[in-house]
């Protein structure tokens, strides 16, 4: 077998178009929002050098940012949940079903609709019972009066509801990426573990569960990080609302940028958001590197 031997300045030329174009497109941004997240500036007139005063205001002097920082944090754990019922569904669906790929591209719709028909498609669901509400008309066909609420305008419950359409919206997707893993094991190591007595979920155990781990890491990074940023789903359902009760990082960033017109604050946010996916991806690394290296 003959090995194609490229010159590394070769590697380099072609490699160096893509790279220049990801480092303006990722970094230079980065580093741009850095530096104004040090101004103060409202977008019109001259910007204003204050240092880390929009920092200091950011953590000491808003009432907004910690608590939307934990409904973020939630909001991310919440969406990791449901992976490991994605990757036992794909268990399941591989063993037994011989054509999975319908039922799994049926779970995947929700992942291609837009985000505003999905927003508006719930927001129908969790209407009061006197606007055709399908949740409070269920609850109250089963004489389960007390159990109904006005789901997006109650701030105790508002985001509990929002993270319930996301888990919805994202099943499918992590439910394709478990399943595409879970197929690529080769069928041999199942036999040759029949052969031994490890059959079914035993089976699972000592070998699916091991060879999955670098598809379950991504899953879990995508859907950590995707809920990190999660911004489009709220401001269609709630806009943040009501009296911040679903506000996020991104939106509270967006809100401070846009429509208060502190474009340094919103950018000192963005600057913390950037950190923090950046924290949370190397942790989750780092331990799924440690899960790599155990079961190998």
């Amino acid at each position: 077998m003959k090995v194609l031997k490229v010159p590394a300045r070769t590697i380099a030329v072609f490699i160096l178009p893509c790279l220049l174009l990801y480092v303006c497109l990722v970094f230079v941004p980065i580093l741009v929002s850095l530096y104004t997240g040090l101004l103060k500036w409202d977008g019109l007139t001259t910007a204003e050098f204050i240092g880390l005063g929009n920092f200091k205001d950011m953590f000491f002097n808003d009432p907004v940012f910690w608590p939307s920082v934990r409904r973020t944090l939630l909001y991310a754990v919440a969406s990791m949940l449901e992976i490991p019922l994605c990757l036992g569904m794909a268990i399941l669906l591989n063993r037994y079903l011989k054509k999975a790929n319908t039922l799994v591209s049926i779970y995947f719709t929700p992942v291609i609709l837009s985000v505003v028909i999905i927003g508006q498609l719930w927001k129908t669901i969790y209407n009061p019972t006197s606007m055709g509400g399908m949740l409070n008309g269920v609850l109250v066909s089963l004489g389960l009066d007390s159990w109904t609420h006005n789901w997006l305008t109650e701030p105790n419950i508002a985001m509990y509801s929002l993270y319930l359409v996301s888990l919805w919206q994202f099943f499918g997707y992590h439910l394709l990426i478990q399943y595409t893993g879970v197929q690529n094991i080769p069928d041999e190591l199942y036999e040759a573990a029949k052969i031994d007595g490890a059959d079914g979920f035993k089976a699972d155990r000592y070998i699916t569960l091991p060879l999955i781990v670098p598809i379950f890491k991504i899953s879990i990074i995508l859907a950590f990080i995707g809920s990190l940023q999660a911004f489009d789903l709220v401001m269609v359902m709630t806009g943040g609302g009501p009296a911040h009760a679903t506000d996020v990082i991104s939106t509270h960033m967006y809100n401070s940028s846009f429509m208060s017109f502190k474009y340094g604050y919103g950018s000192a946010i963005a600057t913390f958001l950037v950190v923090v996916c950046l924290i949370f991806t190397g942790v989750i690394n780092t331990i799924f590197n440690k899960l790599e290296k155990k079961y190998n």
